[in-house]
């Protein structure tokens, strides 16, 4: 396929993932498994195995599946908040996954170290301009920088100001971009304004090959991006990590359970660790009902505003087509109507 334009714009990101393509797939707990890694890898994208909160030899096992299905360098994204992160940071330390990812809040400076001790290259997400001016300094080697609009767990700046003060300002690091993408001419447009790269989850939530339960995926065809709503925090005592989810009624069950959290560390009956615990236990555990099960009224449906954008299930190999597609015949119809102007 012609990318004659995209060659001269996201070297940056294919050398540092060492992919054809610098499009990743983000990782989504339940989701991003080693079937959707290989999907995504034989078309020649980088994908990301998804710890979530797996124990950590079922996590080293997965790493090893993903190694044996795909000659493709792949990431492993580590959530920092996951009760299970120290078992996932060993293993990801001891396996073959040449990048990890930390996701869920930002690491420490001593876990960056370690990781690149172990020979990773190692990204970190930032949702403000404070995080990833910290993440340069631990030493990480490049940032995601995710906007408000994507799905699952995520920040409260959008992708649009975010642009403006992490990418404009060149942080000396390949920067890739996700939140609200679903689009080749996207794509095209944020490689222009300077980004490595792209990271999407909804779109390739609609692959044919993603495990991800029908009823889910029926669900994304329906959906509009207003319904793509990120949960509120009622108590600052209880820090919650926004989480943008298609509203049903386990968006409603989760504004109860804030309530009732709230009322029992008033009462003195629980204490923060646990109440927080409680908080992430739910989203686990709604997100399988949802994605594993097919309960998309009481399970958590994750998603990006971005699903107000895709309306079909294609095959792998034919969304990334239609992404390369689209990115190249933006960029020509750029140059062109440069061109025009300059004539």
């Amino acid at each position: 396929m012609k990318t004659a334009c995209l060659d001269g714009l996201w070297q940056e990101g294919r050398d540092f993932l060492g992919v054809r393509y610098p499009i990743m797939c983000g990782a989504m707990t339940w989701i991003s498994d080693a079937t959707l890694v290989k999907a995504v890898s034989d078309q020649g994208g980088f994908a990301s195995l998804a710890a979530g909160n797996m124990p950590g030899e079922a996590l080293a096992a997965e790493i090893e599946k993903c190694a044996g299905v795909t000659k493709q360098p792949f990431g492993v994204n580590l959530v920092t908040i996951a009760p299970n992160f120290p078992a996932h940071k060993e293993a990801a330390m001891q396996s073959k996954a040449p990048i990890v990812i930390f996701a869920g809040n930002f690491p420490k400076r001593n876990d960056v170290a370690q990781m690149k001790a172990a020979g990773k290259k190692v990204l970190s997400f930032a949702s403000t301009d404070s995080i990833a001016d910290q993440m340069v300094r631990f030493g990480v080697d490049g940032l995601i920088l995710e906007g408000s609009e994507a799905g699952g767990h995520i920040g409260h700046v959008s992708t649009m100001i975010l642009l403006q003060q992490v990418l404009f300002h060149q942080p000396n690091v390949p920067v890739f971009v996700g939140g609200g993408i679903a689009t080749g001419r996207m794509i095209a447009h944020l490689l222009l304004m300077g980004a490595a790269g792209v990271q999407m989850g909804t779109r390739f939530v609609m692959s044919e090959e993603c495990t991800a339960h029908p009823n889910l995926k029926a669900r994304f065809v329906r959906a509009r991006a207003r319904e793509a709503m990120s949960t509120p925090e009622y108590d600052k005592r209880l820090p919650i990590v926004a989480v943008r989810a298609l509203k049903n009624k386990s968006s409603e069950e989760f504004g109860r359970l804030q309530l009732e959290l709230i009322k029992l560390l008033d009462e003195g009956q629980i204490g923060h660790a646990e109440a927080q615990y409680r908080v992430e236990s739910f989203w686990m555990g709604g997100l399988r009902k949802a994605a594993v099960e097919g309960d998309v009224d009481h399970g958590s449906c994750m998603a990006g505003q971005s699903v107000g954008l895709v309306d079909k299930i294609q095959p792998m190999k034919e969304i990334f087509a239609e992404l390369i597609r689209d990115a190249e015949a933006e960029l020509e119809a750029v140059k062109a109507r440069l061109a025009g102007i300059s004539g």
